[in-house]
């Protein structure tokens, strides 16, 4: 295959400060045989006078105004008017190195259909990175520096949104965009794995993912950790859950209990265990909580375990050890 043609599909909402950055990284790439759809989300800013001006002296920016609602509208539009042979995504508030493209186009084409190109990437912010985002940044790269992102599936998303390219065909297979889930990102890293599209390792930083107080994933309620852990727990029930194994909830916080809640009304049978004294022996929603220790006295279980504290997964994961359980098929952290 030579030269062919990349689709980057591009939403954008008020975003004029970053919008001239954004667009100069792709026209500076190695790789120049692409196109970008790229989606005016009801900005009320200078943002569309920006990219026009852009698209008015270059043909392959297409800009488009969303006729619906929302990014999930916005990248379904795109989609629609692309025609490229690989799919990617470009956040507009982001930069591309210069590089990208060429690599994870590289990446595809030497490992075939049924995989996803993904990179290394690197965040940045005016006011300096959190340590959370740091963490964030560097429990992904090591992951992506393997391959083995989706061992981890159900913490975080595991693919980022503007990181990856794929065959449109592999795109299409997975019915990505079509399903008005959100975060949207995290459901099509569900859906690439559901698929069994496997994660090409790179060891280069390919992205550089700009944080602010107004980025969508901090402000937006699709992007709540309510969402998370519904998203995950569907998932979950689709792809992983073993309908001849126990299930077992391991946590009654906030995700413990909304996800109690999700099995109780899919009537989906459960067993509700924790380590907080003063919860053992009472009823939530019903369901007597049980001391941890009663993991080792039931037969086949399969456990969601919901404790976020990292020192006490690491003794939880442990424990599961000295029962030898395996990852996925006894056990699966939702933090």
């Amino acid at each position: 295959m030579q030269d062919p043609l990349i689709s980057i599909i591009t939403p954008f909402k008020n975003t004029e400060a970053y919008l001239a950055d954004c667009i100069q990284s792709i026209l500076e790439q190695t790789y120049t045989n692409w196109e970008l759809l790229i989606v005016d989300d009801s900005s009320t800013d200078e943002s569309y006078k920006i990219v026009n001006a852009f698209a008015e002296t270059d043909s392959r920016i297409k800009l488009f105004k969303n006729h619906g609602n929302g990014i999930i509208d916005a990248l379904q539009l795109a989609f629609k008017h692309s025609k490229g042979d690989f799919i990617t995504r470009m956040d507009s508030d982001d930069i591309m190195l210069p590089n990208k493209l060429e690599v994870l186009l590289q990446h595809l084409i030497a490992n075939g259909k049924k995989h996803v190109a993904i990179g290394l990437v690197e965040y940045f912010s005016e006011t300096g990175v959190g340590e959370g985002y740091k963490s964030y940044e560097t429990w992904l790269n090591n992951l992506t520096k393997m391959g083995n992102n989706y061992s981890e599936i159900y913490k975080e998303c595991v693919i980022p949104s503007p990181c990856w390219m794929a065959f449109r065909s592999d795109f299409i297979a997975c019915d990505a965009f079509n399903p008005n889930i959100y975060p949207e990102d995290y459901d099509l890293t569900f859906r690439f794995y559901k698929n069994q599209i496997k994660c090409i390792p790179c060891n280069e930083i390919l992205h550089k993912w700009r944080d602010y107080s107004t980025r969508t994933s901090r402000t937006h309620v699709h992007y709540a950790q309510n969402h998370f852990t519904e998203l995950k727990t569907h998932h979950f029930l689709d792809i992983d859950y073993n309908t001849t194994k126990k299930l077992i909830i391991w946590g009654a916080g906030t995700k413990g209990k909304l996800i109690a809640k999700i099995l109780i009304e899919q009537n989906i049978p459960f067993e509700w265990i924790c380590d907080n004294p003063k919860k053992i022996g009472k009823a939530i929603y019903g369901k007597e909580m049980k001391n941890f220790d009663a993991l080792s006295k039931i037969k086949n279980p399969q456990s969601i375990i919901t404790v976020a504290n990292k020192t006490a997964q690491l003794e939880i994961r442990s424990y599961l050890e000295t029962l030898n359980m395996e990852p996925v098929q006894a056990y699966i952290f939702f933090c």
